[in-house]
C-alpha cells in the first residue's frame, strides 16, 4: 500500500464511517509546535489521541492553541487525565467524556486515560488516549485497565491509542493486543517504528481498534504529503502513527 492508498475521511451511504486517527506523543508541546501543527494537518485527522499534553501552567491555553493551529477542537483531557488527551475534527459529535486517573505508584510518575464516546454518521465509538508507565510491572496492570475501561465504556466499537513504553512482544502489549486489533499488524502501511524520531528502531507508539473495525491501513506517515522528514524530527521526539478504520454503524 502506497501514501497515496490511504483512505481519506467520509461517510458512507448506509451511514458507517472511514476515519483517520492519528496518535501522538508531543513531548509537553516543548518543540516547534508549527511543525508539529504541519505534521498534524497534513495527517488530516478525524481524532488526535495525544499523549504528554501540555499539564501544567496554563495547559489549558496550550491545549487550546493546538487546537486552533490544526483547525480540531478540544474534546477531553491534558491535566485532568495526566497527559493524554483527544482532539477531533467537526465531524465528530461527542456524546460524553471521562478523565480517569489510574492507581499511583509513589515515586512513580502519575497516570491516567483520557476517554470518549463520540459519533460520526451513523457510527458510535469509544475512543482512549493512553500513555503507559516506564516501570514493567505498572506497565501491565495498566494495560489491563484499558482494556477494561475500553468494555466500561459500553459500545461496540472501539479505538484505543498511545505511547505503550513497551514493543509489542511485550506483555503489557501482548495484553493489549490478545483484546483489540493492533492496526499495524493487521494492516501495514507508511513506516513502522515511532522512537525515537531520530533514530526509529522500536515501535512502541500504537493504534488498536476493537473487533468489527475494518482496519484500512496504519502506520508511521514517513512519505504523506505535506509532511517533511525536518518537521517530523523537529516536531517531537516521537513519531506519530496515523492509521483509517471504517467504523459500522451502530
Amino acid at each position: 500500500m502506497t501514501v497515496e492508498d490511504l483512505p481519506s475521511s467520509v461517510t458512507e451511504q448506509d451511514g458507517s464511517a472511514v476515519v483517520r486517527v492519528l496518535s501522538y506523543n508531543i513531548r509537553s508541546m516543548r518543540d516547534d509546535t508549527v511543525a508539529l501543527a504541519r505534521v498534524i494537518r497534513a495527517c488530516a485527522p478525524d481524532l488526535v489521541l495525544v499523549q504528554e499534553a501540555p499539564r501544567f501552567f496554563r495547559w489549558r491555553k496550550a491545549a487550546a492553541r493546538l487546537a486552533g493551529a490544526t483547525d480540531l477542537v478540544y474534546v477531553t483531557g491534558g491535566a485532568t487525565a495526566a497527559g493524554p488527551m483527544i482532539l477531533s475534527s467537526l465531524r465528530a459529535h461527542v456524546e460524553r467524556t471521562e478523565d480517569v486517573l489510574l492507581p499511583h505508584t509513589p515515586g512513580l510518575h502519575q497516570r491516567g486515560f483520557a476517554t470518549a464516546v463520540l459519533r460520526i454518521g451513523g457510527a458510535r465509538l469509544s475512543v482512549l488516549s493512553a500513555h503507559l508507565s516506564l516501570n514493567a510491572a505498572e506497565r501491565y496492570e495498566q494495560s489491563g485497565l484499558l482494556t477494561d475501561r475500553i468494555s466500561g465504556l459500553g459500545e461496540p466499537y472501539a479505538i484505543a491509542g498511545g505511547d505503550l513504553n513497551e514493543r509489542p512482544d511485550g506483555p503489557a502489549f501482548g495484553r493489549i493486543a490478545g483484546r483489540l486489533n493492533d492496526a499495524w499488524a493487521a494492516k501495514p502501511w507508511g513506516g513502522e517504528f515511532t522512537s525515537s524520531a531520530e533514530r526509529p528502531y522500536q515501535r512502541i507508539d500504537a493504534l488498536f481498534a476493537s473487533h468489527g473495525v475494518d482496519i484500512l491501513g496504519c502506520g508511521v506517515p514517513h512519505a504523506l504529503p505535506g509532511i517533511t522528514r525536518h518537521d517530523l524530527l523537529a516536531a517531537s521526539d516521537h513519531l506519530p502513527v496515523l492509521a483509517a478504520l471504517r467504523i459500522p454503524v451502530s
